[in-house]
């Protein structure tokens, strides 16, 4: 019956997902075929960080689901075969040639070069790549050729003896040796290869010193680096993420070129009117705004759906609320932005938890929101804490240095690695566009708190735009550090308005 060809239609087009074993038999299988996490990542299109999950009893979905599926239905059959062979006696009592080598789980990201390739380091070949970075394992054989090794007879027992610490290093190593965390030890700082040093260093030489072709050249790569930064920095770390999650329908475009459901909260706000006078306005520009707002509260696995007027702060995601009336609009800005409709609307994390916060006892600025419905996930702040650091790290030394290549490749990373979190064609390691809103509003809500603190300290907020802009009037350097480090404030522009009682006059072009 015709009634019928639709549901016809949509069971012939429906598929069942392919079933997977468990996680430890996955990791298993891997293991036993010598193959590093890393090796099957990049057979699979995945980053290592995303096949650790599976292996930690996460799910792949979609098409890359079957991708994995295959490889471990091919892994099984593979390693039977090798076994009914040793046990007819056809492998004799050698291993298979390809199962000499074993890879430490320590050092899954760490793979055999069938050819010597130039360490990102030092530029000599090196036999060995981590994360898919040729560089050396030994420190020692970085910068100069590997050393002849001693004769055994020729090296000198020690005589010196044991001495202890002297008074007052308790804590810090005798040597002098800088250490750094990775996973849940420590090694020397000058173990850690510092890849985007390594990188700009070899752009650099690519381009014989152009500077700017070798920064041209870096931003065009900013988004893999930055996601091969992000999987080194991962390593060793205490949560898995689910790399390309199902999404719910208010993360779904609602046209080919339209937007989701989601409102971020960005602030385009200016003061109505300001006292009798002329007054001299310092636009104050906030800097690396997106670097510091990766510090936010993220949902690692895939997000689920619950309903109630109810937060738990050990998760994070997406919030339908009816937001409070905001009656302060004549000196701070709305915490939800300008919004012409009325009504409830899906807000993130950060916008819930500042709402939340500034309708508490502390501040009683306005009543607490009303939450209808929420998609959210197990959560953490630290997700991305070591991502950041590096990048902070390296954007301060490039100041210090007046190193400007440096300093526009790690702009680029951060920034466009926020942009492309979503499903984007430049970026297919990573798809989580609730994690795109949710580090887009922490920016904005960083925003908000700049001027909730000039407000309290005393200044007149005059104008909050974007994420990194604040006017105001009065000694701003009491408030805020000038600088340009991530903590401090630089001036974009100073101008005056007004001689009379009136509206905030615009400010000239190039301070907005």
């Amino acid at each position: 019956m015709a009634e019928f060809d639709a549901i016809d239609a949509l069971l012939a087009g429906a598929r069942q997902e392919i079933p997977l074993p468990p996680a430890e038999e996955r990791r298993r299988l891997r293991e036993e075929l010598n193959l590093a996490r890393a090796q099957l990542a990049q057979a699979l299109g995945v980053s290592a960080s995303t096949v650790g999950g599976w292996e930690s009893g996460r799910e792949p979905g979609g098409e890359v689901r079957e991708k994995y599926a295959y490889f471990l239905d091919g892994a099984r059959t593979k390693l039977e075969a090798a076994t009914a062979a040793a046990a007819d006696g056809e492998l004799g009592d050698d291993k298979p040639a390809e199962a000499e080598q074993t890879v430490d789980e320590d050092d899954a990201d760490v793979d055999v070069l069938a050819a010597p390739q130039p360490c990102v380091l030092c530029g000599q070949p090196a036999h060995h790549q981590v994360e898919g970075f040729p560089q050396h394992l030994d420190p020692a054989n970085c910068g100069t050729p590997a050393p002849l090794p001693t004769p055994p007879e020729k090296v000198a027992p020690r005589t010196e003896p044991r001495q202890s610490a002297p008074a007052g290093t308790l804590g810090r190593a005798a040597s002098g040796v800088k250490v750094v965390p990775v996973g849940r030890r420590v090694q020397a700082a000058s173990d850690t290869p510092d890849l985007i040093s390594s990188a700009v260093t070899g752009a650099l030489a690519e381009h014989a010193g152009d500077v700017e072709a070798a920064t041209a050249a870096l931003v065009k790569r900013a988004i893999p680096d930055a996601m091969a930064l992000l999987d080194h920095t991962r390593k060793g770390g205490r949560y898995d993420v689910v790399a390309h999650p199902w999404l719910p329908d208010i993360l779904r475009k609602q046209t080919a070129r339209g937007a989701d459901q989601v409102w971020e909260a960005r602030p385009k706000w200016s003061r109505p009117e300001l006292p009798a006078g002329e007054h001299e306005i310092t636009a104050l520009d906030i800097n690396g705004a997106y670097l510091s707002a990766l510090k936010t509260h993220l949902p690692l696995g895939q997000l689920e759906h619950s309903t109630g007027n109810h937060h738990d702060r050990r998760r994070a995601g997406l919030h339908l609320i009816t937001p409070p009336v905001w009656d302060h609009g004549a000196y701070l800005p709305d915490p939800i932005g300008n919004r012409d409709e009325p009504g409830p609307l899906w807000v993130t994390e950060p916008t819930l938890r500042l709402l939340l916060r500034v309708s508490g006892p502390k501040y009683g600025l306005c009543d607490p929101p009303q939450i209808h419905e929420s998609w959210t996930s197990g959560a953490t702040e630290g997700l991305l804490e070591k991502f950041r650091i590096a990048l902070k790290d390296a954007r301060e030394r490039a100041i210090a240095d007046g190193d400007e290549v440096t300093l526009e490749y790690v702009k680029a990373m951060y920034s466009k690695f926020v942009s492309t979190l979503g499903e984007s064609n430049y970026n297919r390691e990573l798809y989580r566009t609730d994690w795109m809103h949710l580090i887009r509003s922490q920016a904005f809500a960083n925003l908000w708190w700049k001027a909730h603190r000039a407000y309290d300290e005393g200044l007149l907020v005059v104008r909050a735009m974007g994420t990194d802009e604040l006017h105001v009037i009065g000694d701003w350097r009491a408030v805020f550090p000038e600088g340009r480090g991530v903590t401090e404030v630089k001036v974009k522009d100073i101008y005056s308005v007004g001689t009379d009682p009136g509206t905030v006059n615009e400010p000239p072009e190039d301070a907005s």
